[in-house]
Order: structure tokens, then sequence, then C-alpha cells
């Protein structure tokens, strides 16, 4: 028993931020995310499960996840916001098994040198603290229309740097 716990608490370790970006991707909210991630990772223990590659391992899960969130929104006679195939279709063309991993550590040398500290300092607030865009104005000095512009310029440059960086 302790074996399997040790596998499953490293199942979870290894893919659950991959699970909880899915779901994301798939238009959950992040509580409903953090809930559903762990419902799949439950569902899976619960009903055994055998690891093979972690490509195999991350498309199992993702399945998983998905049939839990169609449960869900059946629950709720709720339908998903998404035409969920075709979500599964682009996420496994565009992020496939790897997961986002190679996409953060692309975002993350694309702020370090394709941004200016002020840009950064923008998207910080605006991603991370959640604050408005008056919000942002007011620290930044600037207008909330400044802002709105800084940061759609900045989502476009952050993009077209992470698409060359990962040869897309």
């Amino acid at each position: 028993m302790v074996d399997r716990q040790a596998e499953m608490a490293a199942l979870v370790r290894f893919h659950q931020a991959g699970v909880w970006r899915y779901l994301r991707y798939l238009g959950c909210c992040p509580v409903e995310a953090d809930d559903l991630t762990q419902d799949t990772f439950l569902a899976v223990f619960r009903d055994g499960f055998e690891d093979r590659s972690s490509e195999q391992t991350a498309a199992y899960l993702r399945t998983v996840a998905r049939n839990r969130l169609l449960a869900v929104r059946r629950s709720r006679k709720k339908a998903p916001e998404v035409d969920l195939e075709a979500a599964e279709a682009v996420w496994a063309e565009t992020v496939g098994d790897r997961g986002m991993d190679d996409y953060l550590v692309a975002l993350e040398d694309c702020l370090e040198v394709g941004v200016t500290p002020r840009v950064r300092r923008a998207l910080e607030l605006f991603y991370r603290d959640r604050l408005s865009r008056d919000e942002i104005a007011e620290q930044l000095e600037m207008a909330a229309e400044g802002v709105k512009t800084l940061l759609r310029r900045a989502r476009s440059v952050l993009r077209e740097c992470v698409e060359r960086k990962l040869g897309s």
C-alpha cells in the first residue's frame, strides 16, 4: 500500500500542473480547475492505474479530467463552453504530451530579454497581482488606455518571441 501511495504522490507531483492547465484551457475557472484536478487524481487512484510512458500518462489524465468536467457540466445541466473534442485536438497539436514546460521556459526567457522593466512590471501587476488597468495606471503613473495598449503590445511581442524560440 505504501508503494502505491508513493507512486500516486509522484504521479500527482509530476502531472498536476499539466492537468490543471488543461482544465483551464477547457474553460474552467481556477477554483473549478482545482476541484476537477483533485477529482481526476482521486478517480485514477480509486480505479487503479498502470503508469506507462509520461506521454501516455498525460493523455490518460487529460481524458479522465475531460470526462470529470463533462460529468460536472451534465449534473448542472450546463453545456461545455467549448467543443471539448476540438479543444483536445488543438491542445495535442500545439502543446502535445510534453506539457507547457517548453512554453513556460521560453516565456520566462522572453520576459527577461524581450521586454523593458516597466512592461514586465505592468504584466506582473495585471497577471500575478490581478490589478485592474486603472490600478496599474495609477501605480505606473500613466493613463488606463495607455496600460491597455502597453499590455496588448507586450502580449504580441511575447507571443512572437515564444513562437520564435519554439520554432513555430
